[in-house]
């Protein structure tokens, strides 16, 4: 299939659907690296006026990775809402663009759309979106989901607790919790990445989570970020487990990579809602990033801004609590510096979701990235004012065993008091009974003093 316009003088020709879809991306080092990104400026609007011109029907019809050969695409395209779809498919890209961002587009109009997408087509518009418009995009679309409480409600901005050690020592793991509590961090998980994921850790650290959240009627949803199949080795000796997380690729030979398969996270989700202590009906939990399928080697050709929307079709199939993107982990082979962060961050959101899942941003970096926790403030204000669900929370945003930067404790309830957000309902009477907060919703003195966990 070879597509071509004629701009500024010249004929630009494309070579296929994913050729002209890695051209029309925003730059990214990732699709640098892959040789697949545009040459220039010039050729980058060319291939933006072609996708442009596309129907949804052509980008149904023209997955990513052939139906045949790809686990992800056959989830994506089997789970596609058909009489939606017929409704939709003949909208060029840009008319798609248009009805999403008229003033009289609902949310609840795009929601039942969203039913009819496939992944291909979520990129494509995204494509075409300035970063101004996948903010105004997003904060249209409210998704929430319940597990133990309920994310992403109207007003709402939550923050997972990751209380990371170098050692997994628990003593230090529960000082982490206690400091990020007082501080209104944790409604939509406290979630550890454990140094040890044997399954003995995974059960005794579930254990000391369950114990501490008992203890103090703790009104959130614990997680130990291990592979799935520990957690459900860990589940199946008794462990304590709200939800179960894994890392998750928009094609299959990346999920391959995971050590993952959607049989098994079926399995998951089944011992979850079956044998969890998540009251659900949300029980999984999953981590994406721009550039994964490309370190693996499984991106099949295809740019990453399209591979991370395939992971977020991906996830719907298994009706998730919580999915972030980890947007500046993965380095800067594959987003470079801060504009591309930034960039990606808003695409992610805007994709994760107008796919329908209940969408947060891990806002971070690396050390070896240009970028700097300036540029993370920046990102984590623009994603707040989208409607993001979520972010993290870590003790001064630097995470001293993943070591990375990201929001810290103070991030969330700043952003809070900024936009006029709230907590989850539940866990904000758990601040005020505890008084960390005062009957408006701001923080009192006891904010940042674990001593109240003490007595």
């Amino acid at each position: 299939m070879i597509l071509k316009t004629k701009l500024f003088g010249r004929t630009y020709q494309f070579k296929s659907i994913n050729d002209v879809m890695a051209k029309a991306n925003e730059e990214k080092s990732g699709d640098n690296l892959a040789q697949i990104a545009a040459e220039s400026a010039e050729e980058r609007v060319a291939a933006k006026v072609v996708v442009s011109n596309l129907t949804l029907a052509d980008l149904r019809n023209n997955p990513a990775v052939p139906y045949e050969m790809d686990e992800v695409t056959r989830v994506i395209q089997d789970g596609v809402n058909e009489k939606i779809y017929n409704e939709i498919k003949n909208w060029t890209v840009q008319e798609f663009r248009e009805w999403i961002l008229d003033q009289n587009t609902t949310g609840s109009m795009i929601k039942r759309v969203s039913r009819g997408l496939t992944s291909e087509m979520v990129s494509a518009v995204t494509k075409l979106m300035s970063n101004l418009d996948l903010v105004y995009g997003a904060k249209k679309i409210r998704i929430s989901a319940t597990c133990n409480t309920t994310i992403g409600l109207e007003g709402t901005l939550s923050a997972r607790l990751q209380p990371n050690h170098p050692t997994d020592d628990p003593d230090g793991i529960i000082a982490s919790i206690m400091e990020g509590l007082s501080y209104g961090v944790g409604d939509a998980v406290i979630g550890l990445n454990p140094v040890d994921d044997s399954v003995e850790s995974v059960v005794r650290l579930l254990k000391k989570f369950d114990e501490f959240k008992k203890k103090w009627d703790v009104p959130t949803q614990i997680c130990i970020l291990a592979h799935v199949t520990t957690q459900m080795d860990a589940i199946r000796k008794g462990a304590p487990t709200d939800l179960i997380f894994q890392s998750i690729a928009g094609s299959e030979k990346g999920n391959t990579a995971f050590g993952i398969t959607a049989d098994m996270l079926e399995e998951a989700r089944q011992l979850a809602l079956k044998e969890g202590t998540g009251t659900g009906p949300n029980v999984m939990y999953f981590e994406t990033g721009q550039g994964s399928e490309l370190s693996s080697n499984a991106h099949h050709g295809v740019d990453q801004l399209t591979m991370e929307a395939r992971c977020y079709g991906f996830a719907k199939k298994f009706e998730p609590f919580l999915v972030n993107t980890v947007v500046g982990f993965i380095g800067p082979e594959f987003l470079y510096d801060s504009r591309q962060v930034i960039r990606a961050g808003l695409e992610d959101h805007f994709m994760g979701k107008l796919t329908g899942i209940p969408m947060g941003c891990d806002a971070c970096y690396t050390n070896h990235m240009k970028a700097d926790q300036n540029d993370i403030e920046n990102l984590a204000v623009m994603l707040a004012t989208a409607g993001v669900n979520y972010f993290m929370g870590i003790p001064h945003g630097d995470d001293v065993m993943l070591n990375y930067q990201c929001t810290g404790y103070h991030d969330t309830p700043s952003l809070r008091e900024l936009l006029g957000v709230r907590p989850i309902k539940e866990f904000e009477e758990w601040m005020l009974k505890l008084g960390f907060i005062d009957r408006n919703g701001k923080l009192t003195a006891k904010a940042g003093d674990a001593s109240t966990f003490l007595m």
